[in-house]
Formats: structure tokens, C-alpha cells, sequence
């Protein structure tokens, strides 16, 4: 993709640019076996929230996930896959790199396939918070009346503060681009860009008020797991000022 050709989409009416998803890299992957050997004790209490089908073989339960995840369950050589096998006598089958599709338990017991489950999900959870941020959820405030009542807080900070040293019209937000922001999001797939515009077109026939609509908007993403959970309740806010807006990296 060119970086000054992106690809476009149509989401309710508004066209946003599509950036391409990127993976995060570090320099100390090889430290997810020591990661593994430390999360097991936290993941062992049962969970009933889990489908796990009965088959003529045992037991069965999917785990949707995205593939740029998929290396952390399988782990270096294969190892973290072959000790969550042994450990809970099940048998997990990934979708190849770059394939989308689901992890795969199987097992004789229930328990045991509930066990592979819980810390397959506490592995995804762990490297999903290590991805840097892809999207933000946001309201946009595009009113006329907004945008002119900002460019006067402007020109009155301007005006007053002229003298003060590092402040200037570059620190201020694009009028276009003001919004008040819910939360960060990883999607990571396609699939976690369709699930995401489809929980946001039912929480606008859901939700009305604007601060339960933020709040409720939040929690069923962070019940989704597409937002890590760090507070109950959202602050809503505008940045106007940021020195991250200006432009000459030699400003001080």
C-alpha cells in the first residue's frame, strides 16, 4: 500500500483510512517459555463460560483468535503447545501462520480441555497487551459551533500568552480533528474490524444518554476482550493542546 494512496472505507456515511496491521516485535520473544511456566497456577479454577461440545472422542472447545497471536501458543519449537498438551492431556490444533481459522481443543476430559482453554486465553490476553495500540474509539466534534467556540479559546490563548515561552498556534488540535475519546483497541484481524463495527452499530440502537453510552460502550469492549480493562467508567475529554501536535521537532 502507498502511504499516500491508502486503501478507504465507508463506515456509516464517514470514509476513514485503513493503516496495515502491524505485529509488534521484541527482542526477548524467546522469553515466552519462561512466561508460560508462570501463569499456569492463575489459570487452573474451572470456568463455566465455555462452550465445550461432547463428541464421540471426548470433549471439544474453539478459541477465536488472530493469527498474529498464534506463534505465542505454539511457542519456540513448538514448546509451549506441547506443554499445555501434556499438562492438561488434550490435543491443540493452530491454524497455520497467516491462515485466520480457530485453535482447536480436544480432549478425553472436560476438565482438561477447560484447563488448555483458560490458559490459552490468559496467553492471548498477555501478548495481545503487548501489541501497541491500532484504533480508538471516538466521538467526533464537528459541530460548527464547537469548532468556532475552540478556535476563539485559541486565539484568546494566543493572544494572552503570546509571551510565554513553547506556547504557540502548533500545539493546538486540528479544529477537524477534535473528539472525545472512549478508549484504545488492538484488533489485530479483519475479523476484529467487522466485530468491532458491528458492536458499535448496536450500541447505537442500544444505548442514548451520552455518558451511559460511553460507559456501556467501554464495558462491552472491554468485556470482549478488544480493551484491556483499567477503569470502570469513562472521563470524557477533548485535547486541544498538545505539544505532540507541533510540527518543529527543534521546538522546545
Amino acid at each position: 500500500m502507498e502511504v499516500l494512496r491508502p486503501q478507504l472505507v465507508r463506515i456509516g456515511g464517514r470514509i476513514y483510512r485503513k493503516n496495515p496491521i502491524q505485529e509488534q516485535t521484541y527482542q526477548h520473544e524467546e522469553e515466552d517459555e519462561d512466561f508460560y511456566q508462570g501463569f499456569v497456577e492463575c489459570a487452573e479454577d474451572p470456568c463455566d463460560a465455555y462452550e465445550v461440545v461432547q463428541t464421540q472422542q471426548g470433549f471439544r472447545c474453539t478459541v477465536k483468535a488472530p493469527s498474529l497471536l498464534y506463534k505465542h501458543i505454539v511457542g519456540k519449537r513448538g514448546d509451549t503447545r506441547k506443554k499445555l498438551e501434556v499438562e492438561t492431556k488434550t490435543s491443540i490444533s493452530i491454524p497455520k501462520p497467516g491462515q485466520e481459522g480457530e485453535i482447536v481443543i480436544t480432549g478425553q476430559h472436560r476438565s482438561g480441555v477447560i484447563s488448555a482453554r483458560t490458559r490459552i486465553d490468559v496467553l492471548l490476553l498477555t501478548f495481545r497487551r503487548k501489541q501497541p495500540f491500532t484504533h480508538f474509539l471516538a466521538f467526533f466534534l464537528n459541530e460548527a459551533e464547537v469548532q468556532e467556540r475552540f478556535l476563539k479559546f485559541q486565539e484568546e490563548v494566543l493572544e494572552k500568552c503570546s509571551m510565554d515561552h513553547g506556547v504557540d498556534s502548533t500545539i493546538f488540535q486540528n479544529p477537524k480533528k477534535l473528539h472525545l475519546t472512549i478508549g484504545m483497541l488492538v484488533l489485530l484481524s479483519e475479523q476484529e474490524i467487522q466485530q468491532t463495527c458491528e458492536m458499535l452499530q448496536q450500541c447505537k440502537e442500544e444505548f442514548i444518554e451520552l455518558q451511559e453510552l460511553v460507559d456501556r460502550v467501554l464495558e462491552r469492549f472491554q468485556a470482549s476482550g478488544l480493551i484491556v480493562k483499567e477503569w470502570n467508567s469513562v472521563k470524557l475529554h477533548a485535547t486541544v493542546m498538545n505539544t505532540l501536535f507541533r510540527k518543529d521537532p527543534n521546538a522546545v
